[in-house]
């Protein structure tokens, strides 16, 4: 494994971009930016911007009540540290359609780049794996990749954590309509 740690859009590109057919859910700040430059602002992205916190419960709810999705979460470290109780919830409810996506920078991004828990030693997989996530990964490196996309692609719950560089994600331009992203999702996956 390489020393450096991966850049963001490298490892969501290599990673999410390469499931396959699937709805996202993308977290707070950053994980919307990244996630609407990658998809071009696809209509199967809903970008739950201003909700801290809350993208794996959203995520939860949409793989419990729609079966015949792959629901991908994509969050950030600070975003999943907020509610780090919905990977028990997660576990109980045990959805097979269900993977999250944690970019862990260990910075809060948006606020000013204070370090995150994680960076001092919270290790978010061990937290769902002690919780009941069956699948964890921590990727490190690009050569962990496919581990990873294999994972996501499995039978879930899943919870892959990838570790990227500090660097900050560009901002996109994202609608930031909740009611009409809800709609255009809604079309989207029927």
């Amino acid at each position: 494994m390489s020393g450096q740690l991966p850049d963001r859009l490298e490892a969501l590109q290599e990673t999410v971009c390469r499931i396959g057919e699937c709805v996202v859910i993308a977290g707070v700040g950053s994980a919307v930016f990244d996630m609407a430059r990658l998809t071009e602002n696809a209509a199967t992205v809903f970008p739950l911007d201003g909700a801290m916190g809350a993208a794996v419960s959203m995520g939860l709810g949409l793989a419990l009540q729609r079966s015949d999705l792959e629901v991908v979460v994509v969050t950030g470290d600070g975003e999943l540290l907020m509610n780090v109780g919905s990977l028990a919830t997660v576990a109980s409810a045990m959805p097979a359609n269900l993977a999250i996506v944690c970019v862990d920078n260990q910075l809060y991004g948006l606020t000013g780049g204070q370090r995150t828990h994680t960076a001092t030693g919270t290790d978010l997989a061990k937290m769902g794996a002690g919780a009941g996530i069956p699948n964890t990964l921590t990727c490190r490196a690009p050569e962990q990749f496919p581990e990873a996309v294999e994972m996501l692609r499995s039978a879930g719950p899943s919870l892959v954590v990838l570790k990227v560089g500090p660097e900050a994600s560009a901002r996109y331009p994202v609608d930031r309509d909740a009611s009409a992203c809800r709609v255009r999702f809604k079309e989207a996956i029927g």
